[in-house]
């Protein structure tokens, strides 16, 4: 709005301007932001749980070779991944919304489906042969990967609906980095000594019993988290569905390929996650192989978390700084070379407990901020796709972005479990060298190669800065597109 100085009186904004103010200036309550983020930490009690645990207990407790295990994880996380998109097709095309929004409602019933599966998959009938149990483990880790996609794509999707506001989508992607590093924080350190209480510690007859009820107790907390997140959020961005149906082709097939391959932005942040979360995931699951064996006492396993998740925790509360600071970029490239640094230093290093401590929790800080970040550049990336091709589709977007975490889960188990077999792990007993060496290097080498190569492909390909978000959000917000006004049909 401007004044004109002649005349005395103000012009009126126009509708789009109005508009503008209310969607990208107007920041939402702090409590619903917060809110969001418990999604995320009921998510890691679920999630993150078979990330960090589900390998030892294939291996240790139902006695699945380290090899096949690797074959489990790559099959399933890759067939989730292909799911990923008809969840995401499925979500977008809901009709009859209500007043809870499109996505809430489909990620709170999802989750409680979900715990019931993660304590599933921590489960092992006795009485299984081999072959027995591969195909139980192949099948409960299936059916947990496609209930997944209904939980994570909707709740990833609801950050776009909440808020455009840059400082909005910033403290959004903290709350829910830090809901997703304090769930890895508590499963960390409590999950490994509430399993050896209720089953009598790593190798007893009633191993099994204890990974069984310590998931139950985590999944239970999960869920009510998620709870949390779908009474205190709420889709407050307007979105004429009319409208952007219009632009959609009638082809769930084509309204994907071009939603997605056409978006830039959205290919750099895949690419970039492929190496992030590899990393991660792979960071995660041999933690407690190196404590145990490399550390030679399995008790650091949980001190070693407490100390890194910790420190992450406090790292990730300085994202809405650095952001507003330096920009979303920036800050990304330079935390992801620490990371880089810090875990390779770890590799060269002689084994220790305090250099490894040290390096490893510079590491993970470091990586845990550009991670966080990654949330406020996919709510980014789904309005830019709005806005390049007129048509909003904020789950399948989500989901082909959630594919890339697929395909780097699958690659770290593939790298973790494959490393435990190719080296020659035998559960519960002295390890070789070389094993060590194997379990060491999967641990920091390839998370510190992994962090450089993110680093360059964000630094050289990402294109979406602030001020050209800005004019997207601009334009969104008064109904426009590229290339006309949104329900337009696209004849291109």
């Amino acid at each position: 709005m401007s004044d004109n100085p002649s005349t005395g009186h103000h012009r009126e904004p126009s509708l789009a301007q109005k508009m503008t103010d209310s969607n990208y200036s107007k920041q939402i309550p702090v409590s619903q932001k917060i809110a969001y983020g418990f999604g995320d930490f009921g998510n890691g009690f679920m999630f993150d749980l078979g990330q960090a645990y589900l390998t030892k207990f294939w291996t240790d407790a139902a006695g699945i070779g380290a090899g096949v295990v690797a074959g489990i994880f790559a099959f399933t996380k890759i067939f989730d991944a292909f799911m990923d998109p008809i969840a995401g097709s499925l979500i977008d095309n809901r009709k009859n919304i209500g007043k809870q929004g499109k996505f809430r409602p489909v990620m709170m019933l999802s989750a409680i489906i979900l715990g019931i599966m993660t304590v599933v998959t921590f489960t092992m009938p006795m009485g299984l042969s081999s072959g027995g149990r591969i195909i139980y483990a192949y099948a409960a880790y299936m059916i947990w990967g496609l209930v997944y996609s209904f939980t994570n794509d909707p709740y990833g999707s609801l950050a776009s609906v909440m808020s455009r506001n840059p400082q909005d989508r910033s403290f959004m992607a903290t709350s829910r980095q830090i809901g997703s590093v304090g769930a890895q924080f508590i499963a960390g350190v409590a999950f490994i000594p509430l399993m050896e209480l209720l089953g009598g510690g790593m190798g007893s007859a009633n191993e099994r019993h204890g990974y069984f009820w310590a998931a139950a107790i985590f999944a239970a907390v999960g869920v009510l988290m998620f709870f949390v997140c779908f009474l205190g959020t709420k889709e407050n961005v307007k979105i004429d569905r009319t409208k952007a149906s219009k632009s959609a082709s009638g082809s769930a097939a084509k309204d994907y390929l071009k939603v997605v391959f056409t978006n830039g932005p959205l290919f750099t942040i895949i690419l970039m996650t492929l190496f992030t979360i590899s990393a991660m995931n792979t960071n995660n699951t041999m933690m407690v192989y190196f404590a145990q064996y490399n550390l030679g006492n399995i008790n650091y396993q949980p001190l070693v978390n407490s100390i890194m998740m910790g420190v992450s925790i406090i790292a990730i509360f300085s994202i809405p700084f650095l952001t507003k600071l330096f920009g979303k970029k920036k800050t990304t490239v330079v935390c992801l070379v620490i990371s880089g640094l810090a875990s390779l230093l770890n590799f060269v290093m002689p084994t220790n407990p305090t250099t490894f401590i040290v390096l490893v929790t510079i590491g993970y800080a470091a990586m845990c901020i550009p991670n966080g970040i990654t949330w406020a550049f996919v709510s980014d990336v789904i309005d830019y796709g709005e806005w390049h091709t007129g048509m909003r589709k904020e789950a399948i977007t989500y989901a082909a972005f959630n594919f890339s975490r697929k395909i780097a889960q699958s690659l770290a188990a593939i790298v973790s479990a494959g490393i435990l077999a190719i080296t020659g792990y035998v559960a519960n007993a002295h390890q070789t060298s070389s094993t060590l060496l194997g379990i060491k290097g999967a641990m920091t080498l390839y998370p510190g190669a992994c962090m450089i190569i993110a680093a360059i492909v964000i630094g050289l390909l990402y294109k979406l800065n602030d001020e050209h978000f800005e004019r997207i959000a601009t334009d969104l917000d008064a109904g426009k597109w590229e290339k006309g006004t949104i329900g337009d049909q696209d004849k291109k």
